[in-house]
């Protein structure tokens, strides 16, 4: 069994591969305050300074500005380890917009316009408190503006030394040809998809992630909660939770994967924690597998899908 927690290089930094999202750690539909401002306060701390949290994720959409803000009051200044990651280039038109509904499109809308992209790198780091963001991921490729231009921007802004590096967050996923041509303009180290033990559509990225030394950040990695629920029928024969089970699966299927399994409470946070711990046999991974690989969980579709 693992002794101490795996870690990761990304870009020049090392940062533990069971970091944080705090995507919801913001209001109802992520929109908006955090009901109990004091309680998502406690949390940030709590798995900084006491879990060993070294990532943490966020976006300018989540809130929007709110989740931001929150982490600059929970943990400014920052412990050296620290990286955050936060994430431009999307538009939200309201809570409802991020609600599991099959009957509401789109899901989400890009804007990759090359001085909207300058503004939220401006107001990210405004509201980090920070003069350079550790990585900066554009959340989602928008199809009308060319892809040079798009990327074009935050190559200047890293030039600058506001962006210290550039990912590429998909919605749901980015295909590896579309990946391949961002990283024609500029180094991109990490790329965030939608990918758990139920939903694997984005494993050719995770396998191009691996060839090229691209961090792979599975975003769902619990399957929206569904995930979860499946798994408690079989995590208690191998003697854990269903949580870091599903984690320990996403931190054995390749090296470069850097989870950011999201909760508001400090209990299920250790739970998560606990992933790395996770210590079971080939037999027992293939009947996880086998016990998922009828179970499909809800997947958002973009508003090009809708």
């Amino acid at each position: 069994m693992n002794t101490s927690p795996p870690t990761l290089r990304l870009g020049d930094n090392t940062v533990g591969r069971i970091g944080y999202g705090a995507m919801h750690l913001t209001g109802p539909g992520m929109w908006g305050p955090p009901a109990d401002h004091e309680a998502a306060i406690r949390l940030l701390r709590y798995a900084v300074h006491e879990a060993g949290v070294t990532f943490i994720d966020t976006a300018d959409s989540y809130g929007p500005g709110y989740n931001e803000e929150l982490i600059r009051k929970a943990l400014h200044p920052y412990p050296e380890q620290l990286v955050i990651a936060t994430k431009g280039g999307m538009l939200r038109t309201g809570p409802d917009d991020w609600v599991h509904s099959d009957d509401r499109a789109p899901y989400i809308q890009a804007l990759g316009r090359p001085e909207y992209l300058r503004q939220q790198v401006e107001v990210s780091l405004l509201r980090l408190g920070v003069e350079t963001i550790d990585l900066y991921q554009l959340h989602r490729i928008d199809p009308l503006v060319p892809l040079e231009e798009q990327f074009g921007v935050l190559v200047e802004l890293q030039r600058a030394g506001k962006i210290r590096h550039i990912g590429l967050s998909g919605q749901p996923d980015v295909p590896p040809d579309q990946l391949d041509v961002a990283a024609h303009h500029a180094d991109i180290v990490a790329v965030e998809c939608l990918f758990n033990l139920a939903d694997q559509n984005a494993r050719p990225t995770l396998n191009y992630a691996v060839d090229n030394g691209i961090v792979f950040i599975p975003w769902f990695p619990l399957g929206h909660g569904e995930l979860i629920g499946h798994l408690e029928e079989i995590a208690p024969y191998f003697g854990v939770n269903a949580a870091p089970l599903a984690l320990a699966w996403l931190l054995r299927v390749a090296p470069n994967t850097l989870l950011i399994p999201g909760t508001t409470s400090i209990a299920h946070l250790d739970d998560n924690m606990r992933a790395f711990a996770v210590d079971l046999s080939e037999a027992d991974w293939q009947r996880v597998e086998a016990h998922c690989a009828k179970f499909a969980p809800w997947r958002p579709t973009t508003a090009t899908e809708a």
